[in-house]
Order: structure tokens, then sequence, then C-alpha cells
């Protein structure tokens, strides 16, 4: 029975994380229009992501920079990252019996196994490795019985300059974007639809040669 609780839990949020993903848009055109209550969802919705295994928060990064700019971006990120570090230690207490924990830190490279296993150095080294790294790091926390506040800092350790760098640099290239893109697109769009009842009578053939 805790096996089958813990595999419902660790499928129920891992689906919730890739519904969030897959309905980025729709999300993102909610919070353009729901005012100051943009910001708590903004930062649910990044925890939900980011405390989920095997998830990937770069899309909702560089999109929190976007929408709220460079600042507060970071902040929401900041604070999303936090809440998803207790909320992902809290599932993985629950979750850890599903995964081999020593099994999966065999195969971790030599460079990662080189630290005691749930020491800060261990959790914050094996994070830099994509894909699983983050997951086996949470679940390591979890099955070690690591203090909450060491896998909290451990993991915004990694996260947060991450995810600060996206939402600045993904407000930038959506300035860049708009500046040298769709504004000058948006500009030759109008002059080409004023020009056209022009262009449009001067192509008009003769009367004599419309057969051809």
């Amino acid at each position: 029975m805790r096996k089958a609780e813990a595999c419902s839990i660790f499928l129920g949020s891992f689906v919730l994380a890739a519904l969030v993903v897959r309905f980025r848009d729709s999300i993102e055109l909610l919070l353009w229009t729901i005012g100051p209550l943009a910001y708590p969802l903004a930062i649910a919705v990044m925890a939900i992501v980011a405390s989920a295994p095997f998830s990937v928060t770069d899309a909702l990064a560089i999109m929190n920079g976007v929408i709220f700019g460079p600042v507060w971006g970071s902040i929401i990120n900041a604070v999303g990252i936090v809440l998803a570090a207790m909320m992902g230690y809290l599932l993985a207490r629950r979750t850890c019996t599903l995964l081999n924990i020593q099994q999966q830190i065999e195969r971790l490279p030599h460079w990662a196994r080189r630290f005691p296993v749930g020491s800060p150095m261990f959790l914050i080294t094996v994070r830099i490795i994509p894909g699983l790294g983050g997951t086996v790091a949470t679940q390591s926390a979890a099955a070690f019985r690591v203090p909450l506040f060491r896998h909290i800092w451990t993991m915004s350790a990694i996260a947060i300059p991450i995810c600060t760098v996206l939402a600045i640099f993904g407000n930038d290239a959506a300035d860049f974007v708009h500046d040298r893109v769709a504004v000058p697109v948006r500009h030759y769009y109008e002059r080409a639809r004023a020009h056209l009842p022009h262009l449009h009578h001067n192509d008009q053939p003769a009367a004599g040669n419309r057969e051809h």
C-alpha cells in the first residue's frame, strides 16, 4: 500500500507539472490579464513544476521574465524555487521507496560520487547533471534524512541563479524580438496595405490587352 501511495503521488505530481508545461501558452495569457493575482499564480506554477520529478523549469523562468520584467520575474522564480524545494522534499519522503537510490547513486559519474551522499557538495554537484540530477538529489536528500534547510539552500544555490539569468535575458530577448522583428514587420505590413490600392490600380492591364 505504501508503494502504491508513493507511485500515485509520484505520477500525479509529474502529470500535473506536464500539464502546466503543455498549456503554458494559456497560462501565459491568463497571467497577462488577471492583474495583481498574476504574482501568486506565477509563483504557484513555478513551485508545482519545479517540485515535480524530471521537471524542466527553463521555459517558465523565461516566461516570468517576459511577463513581469527581469526584477520581479527573478523574484517570482526565486520564491517558486524555494517553495518547490520544500514541496519536492515532502513528496520525496513519500516516494523515495520507488527508486533504488543506491543504484542511482552508483550510476552517477565518478566525480559526483567523490563526496559523501547527502553532503552539501554532493547535493550541489549532482544537481549540475542534466536530466536525472535534480530528481536524484531530491530523492537522496529524502532517503538519507538530510535536513530540510540543507536541501532548500543547495537546490536554491543551483536553480535560482539559472532561473535569474533566464528571466533577465529572456526578457531582453523578448524586447529584442519585439523591437527588431515584430515592429519592423508590422510597419512594413501597414505600409504595404496603404499602397495596395494604388499598386492595384497601376497594375491593371489596358483595356485592349486584357485578353492577354
